[in-house]
């Protein structure tokens, strides 16, 4: 089975986050649309992608929308992690043994990132890194809050249009 693709319904999942609280995608969604991004710590396209969502949260996150990257690995490997890439939004860890997340989207890749909407549809499905579906979340979490889409890029920064994950 691939990952799952937009136009599906996202599997509900709880699972504790790095301080050890619980988070509900049901009770996010409450809230308006999620950006949840699966990685592992050792995914070279991860750590490509990751300061890019990390632009994204600092301009539109908690403000109607929220975003939380889903580590894959132990929580000490994951800190690493955070700390090495900048990461500031929440991180949640499914379980290393039985990846219920993981598999509830079916993942074959990461980074393997969704965009689901308020009533639970996945707008965007991208795997690995691609430029344009980046952009698309961007502006996707701009009209979610109002504000005008601004560029996630740097003038002048060289950005991979595609990175296979």
């Amino acid at each position: 089975m691939a990952t799952l693709k937009a136009g599906t319904l996202a599997p509900d999942f709880t699972l504790p986050t790095m301080e050890g609280k619980k988070f509900s995608l049901r009770d996010a969604l409450a809230r308006g649309p999620v950006l949840a991004a699966f990685f592992k710590v050792s995914c070279p396209t991860c750590q490509y992608a990751f300061p890019f969502l990390e632009r994204i949260y600092k301009t539109y996150g908690n403000k109607n929308v929220t975003i939380v990257g889903v580590s894959q690995n132990e929580k000490k490997d994951t800190v690493s992690f955070i700390k090495e890439y900048g990461v500031t939004f929440p991180v949640l860890l499914d379980d290393t043994r039985t990846f219920p997340a993981s598999n509830a989207y079916a993942l074959t890749n990461v980074p393997s990132i969704f965009w689901i909407a308020q009533d639970g549809e996945i707008e965007i499905s991208s795997v690995g890194w691609d430029r344009q579906e980046i952009e698309d979340i961007s502006r996707k979490a701009a009209e979610t809050t109002g504000d005008r889409a601004k560029s996630i890029f740097q003038p002048g920064e060289n950005v991979a249009d595609f990175r296979a994950g």
